[in-house]
């Protein structure tokens, strides 16, 4: 699991796995998840994260929230 951060645009990239995007699912305007062929999460972009991350939902929620937190994003459940 790795992450991008892109200042300019205060949005997270984090990499679940390796594999190529086949489609992505918005949950809401400010999450999306990307899925493999088979249905597997294998990245999600997170938009507007200086105000904090909604973590809720999100695949592999708990090593999620200690990356976002070791990185000092403000969590929300």
């Amino acid at each position: 699991m790795r992450i991008e951060y892109d200042k300019k645009a205060d949005a997270i990239y984090i990499y679940l796995d390796d594999r190529p995007v086949d489609h992505t699912e918005k949950l809401d305007d400010l999450r999306y998840i990307d899925y493999a062929h088979d249905n597997t999460p294998v990245g999600l972009e997170l938009l507007c994260v200086s105000d904090g991350v909604i973590t809720n939902d999100l695949p592999q929620r708990s090593k999620i929230e200690a990356l976002l937190e070791k990185h000092h994003i403000k969590l929300f459940a």
